[in-house]
């Protein structure tokens, strides 16, 4: 096991880390902008009014992202299995 073999695989698992999470992120980002430019239209300061559509957005990208995110996940465990004879000589 090289040195250069462990820094690709720590870039790896946070380059997938980062494509897992991306989805749920961005879309939680783009309904908490737009929550907060109606609120700061309408003077409306209420707080659950921006945790509730980003709780639901959230959810419902993660449903719709699941099948991508599990492929993801399971191709990077299978290269890692796959690797196993190579870590240990």
């Amino acid at each position: 096991m090289t040195t250069e073999f462990v820094l690709g695989l720590g870039r790896e698992a946070i380059t997938l880390t980062l494509l897992v999470s991306a989805p749920m992120l961005v879309l939680g980002l783009l309904v908490g902008v737009a929550i907060s430019i109606l609120q700061a239209v309408t003077q409306i300061q209420e707080m659950t009014l921006t945790f509730v559509p980003k709780i639901v957005v959230v959810t419902l990208a993660f449903l719709l992202f699941l099948p991508w995110i599990i492929n993801l996940l399971v191709g990077f465990t299978t290269r890692l299995f796959t690797n196993i004879p190579m870590l240990t000589g």
